[in-house]
């Protein structure tokens, strides 16, 4: 009983990591059971080998959901990156191909107007199945939303071209300053994923979000991303919106049960 209760465990937290995960983990039970496998790492070589598989054959079967891959493979030439192979590694690198499209088209914008610059993409969605959730985010489920990163500087000013405060892009929030909108303040929202991670901030580098090409890009997002691709909304943390001058209708607070959004920008499209 404790070893079907494990293996429903270990599937569990694959599908809600990877989607596939736990189909994989299945396939690569039974073929351990049925060539008689005793070894954990020969088991564990089994699994890798059918989560690969599994993992390449998405790639091609997505489009049948109405989804493709953000490629986590740049070259130099590149201008639009994945932030991490992790990202690919655990399948949250799904997009429908309009989405796509913009993104490849805000990169080489940013390009065009600030040559050499790099655009850093983060979580997308899932290869399969509208309303399966990507945990943490609350609405990334349709291969509609997408994150990007922050342009950073360092804290002489100079621009880091594809940086990230953190080592995945997400969780090292750039602070309000006193005085500044807050409509989180004074909440305790017991279901919630704004977690502000207080620990881990000062473990992260002390850049700063780069204004120029930042402002520029949801510039970009707000005009050209709404009439061409059908944009629908911008979260970003109010704080951030009134510090950057943005008025645009699009630009949205997300709510104080998702998590915050002054390290990452989220898109979506109709």
């Amino acid at each position: 009983m404790f070893r079907f209760a494990l293996h429903a465990l270990i599937i569990l937290i694959l599908t809600l990591l990877t989607q596939i995960g736990g189909i994989a983990y299945l396939v690569a039970l039974a073929a351990s059971h049925a060539w008689g496998l005793r070894r954990f790492l020969t088991k564990l070589a089994i699994f890798l080998l059918c989560y690969a598989g599994a993992t390449f054959a998405a790639s091609f079967a997505a489009p049948i959901f109405g989804r493709v891959p953000l490629s986590c493979v740049a070259g130099a030439t590149d201008r639009l990156v994945v932030r991490s192979p992790i990202y690919c590694l655990l399948n949250r690198n799904y997009v429908t191909p309009e989405l796509r499209d913009l993104a490849k088209a805000l990169a080489a914008h940013m390009d065009r107007e600030f040559p050499g610059t790099v655009t850093v993409a983060l979580d997308a969605n899932f290869p399969f199945m509208n309303g399966f959730p990507l945990l943490p985010h609350l609405s990334h489920a349709d291969g509609k939303k997408l994150d990007f990163a922050y342009y950073y500087k360092d804290v002489d000013g100079a621009f880091l071209n594809g940086a990230t405060r953190s080592p995945i892009g997400y969780f090292a929030f750039e602070q309000p300053a006193p005085g500044d909108e807050l409509p989180c303040e004074g909440r305790n929202d017991w279901l919630t994923t704004r977690w502000n991670f207080d620990a881990l901030q000062s473990l992260f580098p002390t850049y700063r979000i780069e204004e120029q090409r930042t402002s520029a890009a949801i510039g970009w997002l707000t005009s050209e991303g709404v009439a061409k691709f059908g944009l629908q909304k911008i979260f970003i943390e109010p704080h951030l919106k009134n510090a950057l001058g943005i008025t645009d209708s699009h630009i949205r607070f997300q709510g104080c049960r998702a998590a915050r959004h002054d390290d990452h920008i989220h898109i979506q499209v109709d």
